[in-house]
C-alpha cells in the first residue's frame, strides 16, 4: 500500500523528462545500472523506489578513473555533484552554532573585522536596536575602510524580499537608506519582487497579504571568505529567543565565491534601492511584474543556472586536476610546497530551488535522499511549518526509513497570538498535523513515522532541515541545512538555499547529532491524546478554510 502511494509521485517525474528529452537514452541507461546493483535487493523494495535516482534532469557527468586518493569514493551522495558544485573541505572549518545569540555575536564579529565583503540575503531586515547594531557595525566597517591609506576594497551586498522589506512605515528599506545614502559607490541593497505578484492582484492585494504570493527566503551571511548558512532571518526574535539551525564555514572562499555570485544573480533580476527611497532595475533587465512574465522569468533562470554551472564546471575541473594528474602530489609535497590545507573529509553541496524560474534542485535531491534511505536508516527531519508537500509525504509514507519529524507546538508557532486571520494560522498548522498523523495511524506505522512538538517557554521555533543516520550508524553523515521548510511555498513560490553537508569525520558527525539531540530534546511524543487537549482544539471554520489556504502559507 506504501509502495503504491509512492508510485505516481515518481512516474509523474519520469513522465515530464521523457517528452523531447535527449536525456532519455542516459536516463535508461541509468536504469539498467541501478537495476543490476539491486537484483538481490528487488524481493525486499518495491520498484517504485528504484526510480527516484533517476529522475533528475539530465546534466553532463564527469567520469573519473577508479583512484584510491579520490574522496568520490568515499560516500554515497556523489551523485549530487552532477547538478550542482561539488565543495571538498576540511570538518575543521565547519563549525555547528546551537543559540540565536551566538549567532547574533558571530555575525557582529564577522562584519567588524570583513575587508574586502559583507554580503547578506536574508528576507527581511528589522527595525529595532539589535538590527539596528548590525546597521552600525557595516557602517563602523566602511568608515574604517575609507580611512585606510589605500583605496577601499570593501564591498557591501544586501538582498531582501521587497513585499516584506517595503512593509510599514518603518521598514527594511529605511533602516538601509542611510548605508547608501553615505557609501553609494560601496553600498548595493536589492530587493527581490515576485514575477507573479503583478497587475490587477498587485494592486488588489493589501500589505503583509502580498507575501503569500512569492518571497525571497534564501538566508545567507558572508564576510569575506567565511559564510554562515541558516534559515534565521535579520530580525530581533532571531537574535534572542527565536530558535533556528545554523552552520558557519570558516576560511571556504570557493564556497564564499558560490553564494556571492549566486546574491549578485538573484540581484541583478531585483530592484535596487536608491538613496531616494525609489527603485529601479539594473539597466536592459526585463522588470519582474511590469515587463513580460516569461522573458523575466528565462533571463532570471539564465543568469542563476549560469552561475551554478560554472561552478559546478570549474569545481569538476579543480577536482580532476586534484586527484588525477600526473602530477599528483602527497600530502607532505604540498605541505613542503606550501599548501597546508588538509585532505577534505566534507563536502558542501549548495542546494538551489527557484520554481518561479523553473529551477528545482533541491527538490530533486531532498526526494531522492528521502528516497533512496533504507530500512534501518533514520531521517529526522524539522521544520517550523508543518505542511509537507504532497510528493514528500508520499514518501515518507512510502519508503522504509524510520522518521523522526519535529515541529512547533501551537504555542512555539510565530503566528501564535497575531492579530486578525493571522492568529487563527497556528490552529491551521494543528489540523494539517492532525491528518497526517491520522494517516500514518491508518497505515500501522506509528512505530516507523513519529511526530514530535517543540516547546520552550518564552520562545518561537523555526529550525529546518534533517539529519541522516545510515543503518547501523549512531551519528548522522549528511544534513540539510538552510531556507526550506519542505513546503508548498518552499518548493513552488519562494526562492531557497540550502546546503547539504556530507562528512565522513567524526567529530563534526558528533557536532551534528549533538545538534539534533539539543533540538528534540525539548519535544514531547504526538499521539491521539495529543489532539484531545483544550489547546489543540480547531474551528470548524479553520478546518474548512484549511485546504484553501494551505499552499500559500
Amino acid at each position: 500500500m506504501a509502495a503504491v502511494a509512492a508510485g505516481p509521485v515518481f512516474w509523474r517525474r519520469l513522465l515530464g523528462l521523457l517528452p523531447g528529452r535527449p536525456g532519455l537514452a542516459a536516463l535508461l541507461g541509468r536504469l539498467s545500472d541501478r537495476l543490476g546493483r539491486n537484483r538481490d535487493r528487488r524481493g525486499r523494495r518495491s520498484p517504485w523506489l528504484l526510480l527516484a535516482p533517476l529522475l533528475s534532469p539530465p546534466v553532463p557527468q564527469v567520469t573519473s578513473p577508479p583512484c584510491c586518493l579520490c574522496p568520490e569514493g568515499v560516500h554515497r551522495f556523489q551523485w549530487i555533484r552532477n547538478l550542482v558544485p561539488e565543495f571538498g573541505v576540511s570538518s575543521s572549518h565547519v563549525k555547528v552554532l546551537s543559540s540565536p545569540a551566538e549567532f547574533f555575536e558571530l555575525m557582529k564579529g564577522q562584519i567588524k573585522t570583513a575587508k574586502r565583503r559583507v554580503v547578506m540575503a536574508s528576507l527581511y531586515l528589522g527595525t529595532g536596536p539589535l538590527e539596528q547594531e548590525l546597521v552600525d557595525c557595516i557602517e563602523s566597517s566602511l568608515e574604517r575602510s575609507l580611512q585606510a591609506n589605500f583605496s577601499s576594497d570593501l564591498k557591501v551586498s544586501i538582498l531582501l524580499d521587497f513585499t516584506r522589506g517595503s512593509r510599514g512605515r518603518k521598514n527594511s528599506r529605511t533602516m538601509l537608506l542611510p548605508l547608501l545614502q553615505k557609501f553609494p559607490d560601496q553600498v548595493r541593497v536589492s530587493l527581490f519582487h515576485t514575477p507573479n505578484l503583478r497587475g490587477l492582484l498587485r494592486l488588489l492585494i493589501p500589505e503583509r497579504f502580498n507575501e503569500t504570493i512569492g518571497l525571497q527566503h534564501i538566508k545567507v551571511y558572508l564576510f569575506d571568505n567565511n559564510v554562515i548558512l541558516s534559515g534565521a532571518n535579520l530580525s530581533d526574535s532571531y537574535f534572542t529567543n527565536r530558535q533556528d539551525r545554523y552552520v558557519f564555514l570558516q576560511d571556504c572562499p570557493e564556497i564564499a565565491d558560490f553564494f556571492t555570485e549566486l546574491v549578485n544573480a538573484v540581484g541583478d533580476v531585483s530592484l535596487q534601492l536608491q538613496g531616494d527611497d525609489t527603485v529601479q532595475m539594473v539597466e536592459g533587465m526585463v522588470h519582474p511584474y511590469k515587463g513580460d512574465q516569461t522573458a523575466y522569468c528565462e533571463a532570471a533562470n539564465k543568469r542563476v543556472m549560469d552561475v551554478i554551472n560554472t561552478a559546478r564546471t570549474r569545481q569538476q575541473l579543480l577536482h580532476t586536476q586534484t586527484f588525477h594528474s600526473d602530477s599528483l602530489l602527497t600530502q607532505e609535497d604540498a605541505a613542503a610546497a606550501g599548501d597546508r590545507r588538509p585532505a577534505p573529509d566534507t563536502w558542501i553541496y549548495p542546494l538551489i530551488q527557484m520554481k518561479p524560474f523553473e529551477i528545482k534542485i533541491d527538490e530533486i535531491v531532498t526526494e531522492t535522499l528521502l528516497t533512496e534511505a533504507e530500512r534501518d536508516a533514520k531521517i529526522y527531519l524539522t521544520t517550523g511549518y508543518f505542511n509537507l508537500t504532497q510528493a514528500y509525504m508520499d514518501l515518507v509514507l512510502g519508503t522504509r526509513a524510520e522518521y523522526h519529524i519535529l515541529l512547533a507546538s501551537p504555542e512555539v508557532n510565530g503566528f501564535f497570538g497575531a492579530k486578525g486571520v493571522a492568529g487563527a494560522i497556528p490552529a491551521a498548522y494543528v489540523h494539517i498535523e492532525r491528518q497526517f498523523y491520522s494517516e500514518v495511524c491508518s497505515l500501522g506505522q506509528q512505530e516507523r513515522v513519529q511526530l514530535q512538538e517543540y516547546w520552550r517557554s518564552g520562545w518561537t521555533f523555526h529550525a529546518k532541515g534533517l539529519w541522516l543516520y545510515l543503518a547501523g550508524s549512531s551519528l548522522p553523515c549528511l544534513t540539510l541545512i538552510g531556507s526550506p521548510n519542505f513546503g508548498y511555498r518552499s518548493v513552488h513560490r519562494d526562492l531557497e538555499a540550502q546546503i547539504a553537508i556530507v562528512t565522513e569525520n567524526r567529530a563534526l558527525q558528533q557536532q551534528l547529532h549533538q545538534e539534533q539531540e539539543q533540538l528534540y530534546r525539548r519535544s514531547g511524543l504526538v499521539s491521539s491524546a495529543t489532539f484531545e487537549q483544550p489547546s489543540r482544539y480547531v474551528k470548524l471554520w479553520v478546518k474548512m478554510v484549511t485546504p484553501l489556504i494551505k499552499n500559500f502559507f
